[in-house]
């Protein structure tokens, strides 16, 4: 999924953003600075990392109007080191000031999901194992999320429960079991994935003619001999507790791919700033 910041779901996140931050104006810059007074910004990499986000700039400021120009310097994907320039914008002070929090934000969050997707593809380069990403995303980010993690170097896993059928245990249990459930899934002319949980599972899902499995909570041990059992007949993902320090053993399993939750719940914001002087 390429960084499409016109997508209707990244405009309206950002003009939720700008509404949600300057409500009826920016009280501050309005008492301190004058009407008509210019100035320009860049916004400055603090920490290395990898960019995401930088294409919204350009909607956040046409959005609230007020500025001549703007010059994205890297795009989403670059790896950047501290001190290195994001982007430049010029116009009105004001307008620069009340949107540099809801910029920031977008930015810092967007490029952490983008630097924690890079440090797990990178993990697991030579194995032949994907990293995937999963739907345990911020409500109503979901899509730039999604980009971010793109833009780091993962694959997209569904989008959300519309595009792609993903069995679970529940859903094996509300069925009457796992052949019941392949049963009625094969039916929809979506693809079909389903999670297993036990070696009787397993061999139930591939006589019912499952080509995807998802394996859940296994060590890497039990991953390899699972992979092994499985020998080429259904494609296999992981999942489960998988965090840094193991993913390369799981994408060593064989396993085709490996999902990874932590990608876009637990990434940690980076570090930009914006620098304000006038013209």
């Amino acid at each position: 999924m390429t960084f499409d910041a016109r997508h209707p779901e990244a405009v309206e996140a950002v003009r939720r953003a700008l509404e949600e931050d300057i409500g009826a104006g920016d009280v501050t810059s309005q008492a301190t600075v004058d009407a008509d007074r210019k100035a320009h910004g860049r916004f400055v990499a603090r920490d290395r990392l990898v960019l995401a986000g930088v294409e919204l700039l350009p909607v956040i400021y046409e959005l609230r109007g007020g500025v001549d120009s703007i010059e994205l310097l890297a795009a989403s994907g670059a790896r950047l080191e501290p001190g290195q320039t994001v982007a430049a914008v010029q116009g009105r002070a004001r307008t620069l000031l009340e949107c540099e929090r809801t910029a920031l934000n977008f930015l810092q969050r967007l490029s952490g999901v983008a630097t924690l997707a890079r440090r797990y593809a990178d993990a697991v380069a030579g194995t032949g194992c994907r990293v995937l990403d999963t739907r345990k995303t911020t409500p109503g980010l979901r899509r730039l999320e999604k980009m971010a993690a793109a833009a780091g170097g993962v694959e997209n896993h569904r989008i959300g429960l519309f595009d792609a059928i993903l069995i679970k245990n529940n859903h094996i249990e509300a069925a009457g079991g796992v052949r019941a459930a392949l049963e009625r899934a094969f039916r929809a002319g979506l693809p079909v994935e389903i999670e297993v949980r036990t070696r009787q599972q397993l061999d139930e899902a591939l006589a019912a003619g499952a080509t995807h499995l998802l394996l859940d909570n296994l060590t890497p041990a039990e991953a390899r001999e699972w992979v092994r059992h499985v020998a080429g007949r259904a494609r296999v993902e992981l999942s489960g507790g998988i965090s840094l320090d193991t993913v390369r053993a799981y994408a060593e399993s064989g396993a085709d791919s490996v999902s990874v939750g932590a990608i876009t719940h637990s990434a940690p914001a980076v570090n930009l700033n914006f620098r304000l002087s006038l013209d």
